[in-house]
């Protein structure tokens, strides 16, 4: 509990009374607008993604990238791109996930990237496969500054890891987790805060307690277990957890699957966060995984602009009025009590 507590300093180390109060208008704003429903709008983004790449080396069978799916555009973000993404929300942006598709490690400049973002006083995490955690990127990774690192670690065995991480050996998580813990205790660092996250599965839900031990044998800070989004989930997946409180979805009576989101005509992340690609667009939330909903493109026009902008009103006014109708909305968690330990 107490290495929890050591990463929310952390994250109050990076507030100051800008951030506060941008926070408070946008909180205030979202209210009178899910009251009125009418869209009422103050502040900036005080949590955004950026996508470094959209490369990666697994082929994971619900993801888009690891099934290389995507109908969008596939590349690497400039760095004078994500610089200027930061110049320009840095005074008001507590928390940045660097990730939204794609293996963060494979960025060359990754590490870089996050440096950049800690020294303007902005909250750092990323999420990773772990498989490119070597010795050299686990020491950059602690000098980077890095607050928050989320390991992908889907079994216990490797029988079980690889039937959702195809193309992964849990050795080599293993292995990079061990690199990164080693290096952090060698620099004498408080972060990362490194998180073990399980993604259950109806393949890995029996190897939960043995993912347990495995994080308490290494000494990772945290572990979390995370129910998973399915494609096409409405007819069943082999996927989804036999332990109901581990899925998104409920079977119905004629033995279908619904999701236990009742997707009320509101969304918190409307008004608080965004996620930016890698070639610069901004879409809504990270259920907007082939950017089909772009809202502006920060090589063409300001953030500000985007963000106040005609396309982001409107979208924000119809989730206002009926969210069930808006495709990314249809397997969002956004309001959605799920489990998460």
């Amino acid at each position: 509990m107490w290495k929890k507590w050591i990463d929310r300093l952390e994250l109050f180390k990076c507030l100051t009374l800008t951030k506060c109060w941008n926070f408070a208008l946008l909180a205030g704003s979202f209210g009178l607008s899910r009251g009125s429903k009418k869209v009422l709008f103050a502040g900036l983004p005080v949590a955004i993604s950026i996508e470094p790449t959209t490369a990666c080396n697994l082929r994971c069978p619900e993801c888009i990238s690891g099934l290389r799916a995507f109908k969008r555009p596939t590349g690497t973000l400039q760095i004078e791109l994500f610089k200027q993404v930061i110049d320009q929300l840095h005074h008001r942006l507590i928390w940045l996930t660097l990730y939204f598709q794609g293996e963060p490690y494979l960025h060359p400049h990754f590490t870089e990237l996050v440096r950049y973002a800690r020294q303007r006083g902005i909250y750092t995490a990323t999420s990773t496969n772990a498989h490119f955690l070597n010795q050299e990127n686990a020491r950059k990774t602690v000098e980077s500054g890095l607050h928050r690192l989320i390991i992908s670690i889907d079994g216990a065995s490797q029988a079980t890891y690889e039937r959702y991480r195809i193309g992964g050996k849990l050795e080599k998580v293993i292995e990079g987790t061990k690199n990164v813990l080693a290096w952090k205790k060698r620099l004498k660092s408080t972060t990362p805060h490194v998180i073990f996250q399980m993604l259950v599965l109806r393949p890995n839900e029996h190897e939960i307690e043995q993912v347990k031990q495995l994080a308490h044998q290494l000494g990772v800070d945290e572990l979390q277990l995370k129910t998973a989004q399915i494609n096409n989930y409405q007819n069943g997946s082999p996927l989804i957890p036999l332990q109901s409180k581990y899925a998104r979805y409920a079977r119905q009576i004629d033995g279908t699957y619904q999701i236990k989101n009742p997707l009320n005509n509101s969304c918190w992340r409307m008004w608080h966060s965004c996620v930016v690609t890698w070639d610069g667009k901004i879409v809504p939330c990270c259920f907007d995984k082939d950017a089909q909903h772009t809202l502006g493109n920060l090589t063409e026009e300001s953030f500000l602009h985007i963000w106040y902008g005609k396309a982001y009103q409107h979208f924000r006014q119809q989730l206002l009025l009926s969210r069930k109708e808006i495709d990314i909305c249809q397997n969002c968690t956004e309001g959605m009590k799920i489990f998460q330990s």
